[in-house]
């Protein structure tokens, strides 16, 4: 069972307000800094003395935590979709379906002077959003893999197994088993977003947890670590298309029509 109070705390010489969260699990003081501002997680053991004590050292970090949340937030205002294109290495791109004058026996999916062109099987009983899907997958294991070799050559570690995978809710995951999975959608974004999202993976083979060894160590494999970021929360909207209902609209040799969602 927990229970929350709202406080404020003077650091730096600026007021902060923060929500205390005591828990009967937790084992430690903690300190999260999101988009709805700082929470400590309390155990039910410790007193208000040991909380003041702990914001006052670690007030030069909650500060420029809260600095970076509110910069977050400025570049949150969702980008529009071009009508008819998609994200390719953060760029937007046309997508054409074509049909095949001959028989072939399958899709066929290629970039062309700028465009993805999606060539129809006449035999095929793939769907085409499947062949457009399973190609920008084969794009981004190869991204992934080449950033993966720089990246772990560096911190001396290597994964057990890479899977490139369809999840909704994560860009990435590190398992306890040090098995990386990364969202085939990450090809969508530019390639130094897509080589922080490897970093950051890469980099929980050898730090777990969000410390900041952890944190030190991502920005100095990826100076583009905070750009990177920015770019995510502007643009996550655009990554989380779906491939059929952009592909259902479009006809046989045209151009895709379908309004951006």
């Amino acid at each position: 069972m927990q229970s929350s109070t709202h406080h404020r705390v003077r650091l730096g010489g600026r007021l902060v307000d923060y929500r205390v969260v005591r828990s009967k699990a937790a084992r430690k003081l903690r300190v999260r800094v999101g988009p709805s501002g700082l929470e400590v997680v309390q155990p039910s053991t410790r007193n208000g003395e040991e909380l003041s004590e702990f914001l006052a050292t670690h007030g030069s970090w909650i500060l420029e935590q809260l600095d970076r949340a509110e910069r977050l937030r400025s570049v949150r205002r969702t980008v529009r979709r071009p009508v008819g294109d998609i994200l390719y290495r953060g760029e937007p791109t046309r997508v054409r379906i074509e049909a095949t004058p001959s028989r072939a026996a399958g899709n066929a999916v290629r970039l062309i002077d700028g465009e993805i062109v999606v060539s129809r099987g006449q035999s095929s009983r793939t769907p085409v959003a499947r062949s457009l899907e399973l190609w920008l997958r084969r794009e981004a294991r190869r991204g992934i893999e080449r950033h993966l070799a720089a990246v772990t050559a560096r911190l001396g570690q290597r994964p057990q197994r890479v899977y490139v995978m369809g999840q909704r809710t994560k860009w990435g995951n590190c398992s306890a088993r040090k098995n990386l999975s990364f969202n085939w959608r990450l090809i969508l974004a530019p390639d130094y977003v897509l080589r922080y999202l490897v970093t950051h993976e890469a980099v929980h083979l050898a730090v777990p947890d969000h410390s900041t060894k952890f944190w030190l160590t991502v920005q100095s494999l990826c100076r583009e670590t905070e750009e990177a970021k920015q770019w995510l929360c502007r643009h996550q909207a655009q990554m989380q298309v779906d491939l059929k209902d952009i592909l259902k609209e479009a006809p046989e040799g045209g151009r895709l029509t379908t309004a951006c969602s």
